[in-house]
């Protein structure tokens, strides 16, 4: 990581083609290192989960996100919660919509 920073310092325009050749190596060494140890979760655990992450990604608000749905803001909090189950057709509209995979819902709902 020193020298990845020390390369990094330098700053871009300042970087010679063998220095942006060991960049590349180190971060992929750093990379491959962190997949070992640390792996990340592939897709979260709970259909709840999902709709948050897809949220997140779409920078949208509870409120917005119902609109997309078609469906209440009430309804997508029990959903959120866990307090209610979606049914076919909202599970459509999650795919649809959100582009949540079919067999994830079908798997976590």
């Amino acid at each position: 990581m020193e020298a990845i920073e020390s390369l990094l310092a330098k700053g871009s325009p300042n970087l010679t083609e063998s220095d942006l050749a060991e960049l590349q190596r180190l971060s992929l060494l750093v990379e491959r290192y962190e997949d070992e140890h640390y792996p990340m979760p592939i897709e979260p655990a709970t259909l709840p989960e999902m709709i948050r992450l897809r949220m997140f990604q779409e920078n949208l608000k509870q409120r917005d996100t119902a609109k997309v749905l078609g469906i209440t803001e009430t309804r997508l909090s029990e959903v959120l919660a866990g307090k209610r189950k979606v049914n076919m057709d909202l599970a459509k509209r999650l795919h649809e919509k959100l582009h949540i995979r079919a067999e994830y819902i079908l798997k976590t709902a």
